[in-house]
């Protein structure tokens, strides 16, 4: 049976380089199999990825030079319940390969971009090439115009928006743009939408600026399909009453993810002083009810979310007075608070807004800034390194080291590489900076949850919490677990977190207030007419971590780089209920061979050919066979890495 409902079976092509447009037909087929949103992306990059490997070496320091040259793609795809009444459903991914970390990336943004792509008739938006000067692309239904962006050059996000809208004449045209940071390619710059929603991690704002693309704006006009309305509106009206009946709906809406900071500083994993410490002593004045009380004077909602998490802020008084942001999240909070000695609210409101109007993700920036001061009180980097002193608490240079960083000036140009950067720079410095396959480390302390280590450890992009946040219930219950309970989990979230980000809805109904997994596969079934199980939704989860693994192997990521950040080995929490935990290595090994079994993974890391066909990912398994070896046993591996840097990787 093929699809009678949410898609549009069409991809927009853009090509900067000669600005031509092309519109290409996704087939029943390859939707079905891909979902959307991530799903989509993923497919397209091992596309590209596939054919780049002939041309250049397949290594990940390689191909985080490349991510930045015209021919890397980005492909933007909202998914089939993305526009539809069903709860939050207004999410949209970005896939490339990052600049950040040289392999395959998605990051995504809610809001109502990806809600005005699909009106305006297409699944995704593929950008490829870059312009020879600085532009944005405006997309009104069938109509593509490049449009000149000089004027825009050095433009905070805000302010770019805003003159976007004017200069088309339409202020409900969504856009999707980059701050300064992106146009000075900084390895971890963001892509902002709507003022406050950002596709925050990865570097996806630098891919805009290697492009020289400012903006994108988008208008449509078209109904979206849907096989069986009435069924999908009983679905919905379930879910919403759902929701809406949760004993917590009403704290989440008064203070969305800020909720979680007292629970985490409870329970002794609220990252302090750079991820050493669980317990921030003054959380009070940094939490949930400190936002509200001094801080909160609106909410703000993504499409059809009823939870409207968003938080609007304003500084009423003292020396940042006047700054409003959409905004702080925890993660944001967090980063610029407890984990670099900060109690001031009015602070992180100030942090959050540079760092959105300059187009820079807030959980590496604040991550990279608080390995900075620990180096220097360590003595791993000088006074002289940096070009000042800074210490814990002082906030003043912490604002004037975000400018820097966006700009490139000082001290700014080596952080603005990120972890891989900082690292080759002064290679010392991997002791404090938190991080995995140089992506740097969310917000939640590892030492004491054995999931949440190897969730970061084997998360795709990174260490993220994105695919899987299995730490509450590790804490709640899973002290009792053993090593597959605590495997079990972890794949479990790797599978249904993703799934949202390809169905096109946010992951917050799920995880917070626990809406059953069913509503979304009874959603889908009535949008698309394809009778579609939870399981079956899941199986396409897995193959799409699949085949993004398979990208990463093929970059030589090996069992070596699937280890979360050496502090949960090496240094004990300080303090709190956690006080001298941390992880054992020996028993993560453990964990980690068990999960590559229970994946269908070799020893190494590298899914078996038996598993990827089982995932219909057989061109897949040929690529891999090819570059790497059918064994996978480790000379094969160096085998294939000779083999690849030998004439550019032909080979492959």
């Amino acid at each position: 049976m093929g699809l009678k409902g949410g898609y549009t079976k069409r991809l927009l092509d853009v090509d900067l380089s000669d600005e031509s447009v092309r519109v290409r037909e996704l087939s029943d087929d390859l939707l079905l199999k891909f979902i959307g949103g991530r799903g989509l992306g993923a497919k397209f990059v091992w596309d590209f990825f596939r054919e780049k490997i002939n041309r250049v070496p397949a290594r990940r320091e390689v191909f985080r030079e490349e991510a930045l040259k015209p021919d890397n793609i980005i492909l933007i795809a909202p998914g089939p319940l993305t526009g539809l009444y069903f709860p939050a459903a207004g999410k949209t991914s970005m896939s490339s390969i990052s600049p950040a970390t040289g392999i395959y990336a998605d990051s995504n943004f809610g809001g109502m971009f990806g809600v005005e792509l699909k009106q305006a008739g297409y699944d995704a938006l593929l950008i490829r090439g870059a312009a020879r000067r600085l532009k944005y692309i405006f997309v009104n239904d069938d109509e593509v115009r490049f449009i000149d962006a000089s004027s825009l050059r050095g433009k905070g996000c805000v302010e770019t928006e805003r003159a976007v809208k004017k200069d088309i004449g339409d202020e409900e045209v969504r856009v999707a743009c980059i701050g300064p940071a992106g146009e000075n390619k900084v390895r971890f710059a963001c892509v902002n939408s709507e003022w406050g929603r950002n596709a925050g991690r990865t570097g996806m704002g630098a891919v805009f600026g290697a492009k020289n693309l400012k903006a994108i704006a988008v208008r449509g006009s078209k109904d979206l399909a849907v096989h069986d309305i009435d069924r999908l509106l009983r679905v919905a009206e379930r879910a919403f009453e759902y929701l809406q009946n949760h004993f917590l709906f009403d704290l989440w809406q008064e203070q969305g993810l800020m909720s979680v900071v007292d629970y985490l500083n409870t329970v002794g994993v609220l990252p302090s002083f750079n991820f050493r410490a669980g317990v921030f002593r003054n959380a009070e004045r940094i939490n949930g009810e400190e936002m509200v009380r001094r801080f909160k004077i609106g909410n703000t909602s993504c499409f059809a979310c009823p939870m409207a998490c968003g938080n609007i802020c304003l500084v009423k008084e003292g020396r940042f007075r006047g700054t409003v942001v959409e905004g702080p999240e925890y993660e944001t909070t967090c980063m610029f608070s407890s984990n670099m000695g900060v109690d001031d609210f009015s602070f992180v409101v100030r942090a959050n807004y540079l760092c959105d109007e300059l187009g820079m993700d807030t959980i590496s920036t604040g991550n990279i800034i608080a390995a900075l001061i620990e180096a220097q009180e360590k003595s791993i980097i000088t006074e002289e390194d940096v070009g000042f002193s800074i210490k814990w608490g002082e906030k003043d240079k912490v604002l004037s080291l975000i400018e820097m960083i966006a700009r490139r000036r000082g001290i700014g140009d080596v952080l603005a590489e990120g972890s891989f950067g900082i690292i080759r720079k002064w290679k010392h410095m991997e002791s404090v900076i938190s991080h995995v396959k140089y992506l740097e480390q969310s917000a939640y302390d590892a030492h004491a949850s054995e999931c949440m280590a190897l969730a970061y450890g084997t998360c795709d992009i990174g260490a993220h919490h994105n695919r899987a946040w299995p730490i509450a219930k590790e804490l709640e219950v899973g002290q009792k677990w053993g090593i597959h309970e605590k495997v079990d989990i972890v794949l479990y979230h790797q599978a249904v977190r993703p799934l949202f980000d390809m169905l096109g809805v946010c992951r917050l109904p799920w995880i917070e207030l626990g809406l059953p997994e069913k509503y979304y596969a009874d959603a889908f079934s009535a949008t698309t007419g394809v009778e579609t199980s939870i399981e079956e939704l899941l199986f396409r989860s897995n193959a799409v971590y699949n085949l993004t693994r398979a990208v990463a192997v093929l970059l030589g990521i090996r069992k070596n780089d699937d280890y979360p950040p050496k502090k949960v080995f090496e240094e004990p929490l300080q303090n709190g209920p956690n006080a001298g935990k941390r992880i054992s290595k020996e028993r993560y090994e453990k964990m980690l061979l068990a999960y590559y079994e229970k994946r269908g993974w070799d020893e190494n890391g590298i899914p078996r050919k038996e598993t990827l066909e089982k995932f219909g990912l057989n061109d897949v398994a040929e690529v891999i066979e090819r570059c790497i070896g059918s064994s996978h046993s480790a000379e094969s591996v160096e085998s294939c890495d000779k083999k690849q840097n030998a004439v550019h990787g032909n080979s492959c």
